[in-house]
């Protein structure tokens, strides 16, 4: 089994405490998930660069659980500026405060016992009242 695919690349530099994400020369587009060809152009001509890290919530959802299982969480889709969607979770506010058009930024954080994205709101919450 080969060790140094695209994905391995991507944990690798998760495990540096870098999110990178490939962009296509051929295109000059970025793509996620990790792949060995552009599903845009086809080509195979992958760069990988560190992404900003700034995005936008496109969708969110709460997954319910009882709190002896860690009490509940959410699930977003999250746009990235380079264009990318990736599916993640917003931590630092309640799962329920999650918002689409919420702006984010992506951290690496602990998911599972494993470096991966996880994304905390960019700009702080206007409390209730307080506008």
């Amino acid at each position: 089994m080969p060790t140094n695919g695209p994905d391995t690349i991507f944990r690798e530099g998760l495990s540096e405490g870098k999110i990178n994400i490939q962009k296509c020369t051929d295109c000059n587009r970025h793509i996620f998930f990790p792949r060995v060809h552009c599903p845009h152009c086809y080509a195979s001509s992958l760069e990988w660069h560190e992404a900003t890290g700034k995005g936008i919530v496109y969708s969110t959802t709460v997954v319910h659980r009882k709190p002896e299982r860690g009490g509940d969480y959410n699930v977003a889709l999250i746009d990235l500026s380079e264009g990318v969607r990736m599916m993640s979770r917003v931590e630092g506010i309640a799962p329920a405060e999650v918002s689409i058009g919420m702006p984010v930024i992506a951290f690496v954080g602990d998911v599972d016992g494993a470096p991966g994205v996880l994304f905390k709101p960019s700009e702080p919450m206007k409390e209730l009242g307080n506008e």
